[in-house]
């Protein structure tokens, strides 16, 4: 049985010219090796599978080629060339940083290097996933890095490079490389199919390389297992299948559902989703995206984001024209929200079906707008672009009619701009009778009120359209209040308006049978240790309307003041009475301790030892000692 070679490594780029997607960084290094401008250090970063490694294999065949091509590229004749291709170069040395970390691996690699090379011109150090690297080790590369043999040349790749360090990386030629686009990865697997006389569609191709994120080495394998699976036939059906992807087409159904606000097929298309296998959150993010394509579709300057097949293209392009910007953006904002809130949901598929039922009708959300001819506040309705605004309520500077010179506003103007108005009322509005409101002069003489607000009240009223007072109070203009002024006249209007309890007596036996119940809240809660605080306080009733509460120590005081906000208004609502005052006290006779005696000082000390033991002192004295104290 022949061995099978996986087309990752059997297709494996062999220079510069193969390599896919990394233009802009194979030219770069073919012109450093023509100009012999090569530097001694290079760190190729990247993500995973787009060809940093393969780059640095490609660099180490090449600058040791002995018949370099004009263009840059390695002759692959030479017995450099064909040394490296058979795996046998004596020159090229790969070390593997994530089982190779520690600082014994890197000083063996610095002796090493110490060595001319016996044939070739360089000696190329290939370290790869060089950001597993520990820090001693790093430390103990850094001088080799810096300041190499003339010979020496270290290639560094890693997918991690923010792991390096920054002396590393200031001592070496830093190229990044980006992920692969999804045509050039099309096109690649199409020329591997050409020549495996694999028969693949070219959609069928595209879902391989979305699903695959920009990785050519997961698109090979991903080639393989799909070829293995079909025979050798990848058609976009069983591609799908395969690879568990959501059609395209659910996405064009359900799209079609919404524009017509029909719910039931929306969900009975949902659950079909759901009974092939599919999640709620695999359907939001495929649904998010099909949006954003119709988004992009929009406009022709950014169509090339659309990265879909072309006969795809073209249908995304003739949805497009059927939906408004507006409906999309509103949309992919409901689906941004839906998508965040699914992990916390507990019924996920009715959290979905929610969002789906939003959307459908979502062309009836109401957007606040100015009416650039009339001024006027109207709603719009999020349907095709150039819908035709609906009146939604006149603006106050539209009520008041205008004026001519000189005569004031009267019934006959208002009735003539009473259609831009809309009051909605259940039942006829029955008129009341008024009396006209006249201003009277230092005169005497009435003269009619031709205000602007006071004017079409009356109008209103005398056309039977709002009652009005009998009588209008003169608006003066009134003080600002401050927080706590308006908070007083609050209350006061609440216990005006409120039900008026009728006070108890403030009794001692009252009052202790509402403390422990008072107390018997925190013993509920099990806070112990408040409710010992409050059973040590002595509670009095100093006066009628005076409650004293007594503590033993300066902290149980401490306590009473902290809650003595909450104490007064408990009482306050118990008693009924609003004028009770509340009065903590500290009982300084019960803080002192007894600590025993004083303690004596060192000639005190000195002189009880004398009188207890007499040979002390005489000892001092026949031996003329000084005592330091």
């Amino acid at each position: 049985m022949e061995n099978f070679i996986v087309s990752a490594r059997k297709y494996r780029p062999q220079n510069f010219s193969t390599v896919v997607g990394q233009a802009h960084i194979t030219t770069t290094l073919k012109n450093a090796i023509r100009n012999n401008q090569l530097a001694h250090a290079f760190l190729f970063c990247g993500p995973r599978g787009v060809g940093k490694t393969t780059c640095a294999r490609i660099l180490a065949k090449t600058i040791n080629c002995e018949n370099l091509q004009p263009d840059g590229e390695a002759c692959n004749q030479c017995h450099s060339c064909t040394s490296f291709n058979e795996g046998s170069s004596f020159n090229i040395h790969e070390l593997d940083a994530a089982s190779n970390n520690s600082v014994d691996d890197i000083r063996t690699l610095v002796e090493q290097v110490r060595f001319a090379p016996q044939a070739g011109k360089y000696k190329i150090y290939i370290i790869d996933e060089v950001h597993m690297l520990s820090s001693s080790a790093f430390n103990a590369f850094l001088k080799t890095l810096e300041e190499p043999p003339p010979y020496a040349i270290f290639i560094l790749a890693t997918t991690e490079k923010h792991k390096i360090l920054p002396t590393i990386l200031s001592r070496c030629q830093i190229f990044d490389f980006k992920r692969i686009t999804i045509q050039d990865t099309v096109d690649h697997l199409l020329e591997i199919c050409q020549k495996e006389n694999i028969e693949a569609e070219t959609d069928a191709l595209h879902l391989v390389a979305q699903k695959t994120d920009g990785c050519m080495r997961d698109s090979l394998s991903t080639l393989d297992k799909i070829v293995s699976f079909t025979g050798g036939h990848l058609t976009y059906s069983n591609t799908l299948e395969h690879l568990n992807i959501l059609d395209y087409d659910y996405f064009f159904k359900v799209m079609e559902a919404v524009m017509v606000q029909d719910v039931a097929t929306a969900l009975l298309i949902f659950d079909e989703i759901l009974q092939k296998g599919f999640e709620g959150d695999n359907f939001l993010n495929g649904w998010a995206e099909f949006l954003r394509n119709l988004l992009m579709c929009k406009e022709e300057k950014v169509m090339h984001l659309v990265e879909v097949s072309g006969n795809l293209k073209d249908r995304y392009r003739q949805m497009s024209g059927k939906v408004s910007p507006s409906y999309l953006i509103t949309a992919l904002h409901l689906l941004n929200e839906t998508e965040i809130n699914y992990r916390m949901a507990r019924n996920k598929r009715l959290h979905v079906e929610m969002a789906l039922i939003k959307l459908c009708y979502l062309q009836q959300a109401v957007t606040l707008v100015s009416d650039e001819q009339t001024g006027e506040v109207v709603k719009k309705k999020l349907v095709a672009d150039g819908a035709v605004p609906q009146r939604l309520r006149a603006p106050f500077a539209t009520l008041a009619p205008k004026a001519t010179a000189g005569q004031p506003a009267t019934s006959a103007s208002i009735a003539a701009n009473e259609a831009r108005l809309t009051i909605e009322t259940p039942e006829p509005v029955k008129t009341v009778p008024t009396t006209p409101v006249v201003n009277t002069t230092n005169t005497g003489v009435p003269q009619p009120k031709t205000g602007g607000l006071t004017s079409m009240k009356e109008a209103l009223a005398a056309n039977g359209t709002i009652p009005v007072a009998t009588s209008t109070k003169p608006t003066t203009p009134q003080p600002k209040m401050t927080g706590l002024a308006a908070m007083k006249e609050a209350l006061a209007a609440k216990q005006q308006t409120g039900p008026v309890k009728q006070a108890i007596p403030i009794t001692l036996g009252a009052l202790h049978v509402y403390w422990e119940e008072f107390i018997d809240r925190f013993r509920q809660a099990n806070k112990m240790t408040v409710v010992s605080n409050l059973q040590l306080a002595a509670i009095t009733l100093p006066a009628p309307e005076e409650i004293a509460i007594t503590s033993r120590n300066i902290v149980q005081f401490r306590f009473m003041e902290e809650e003595k906000l909450a104490i007064s208004a408990f009482f306050k609502d118990k008693f009924h009475n609003l004028g009770i005052v509340l009065t903590l006290l500290l009982d300084e006779t019960q803080q002192a301790v007894d600590i025993g005696p004083a303690p004596l000082s060192s000639r005190e000390q000195f002189q009880k030892m004398t009188e207890s033991y007499p040979l002390i002192k005489e000892l001092k004295d026949r031996l003329n000692l000084e005592l330091d104290f």
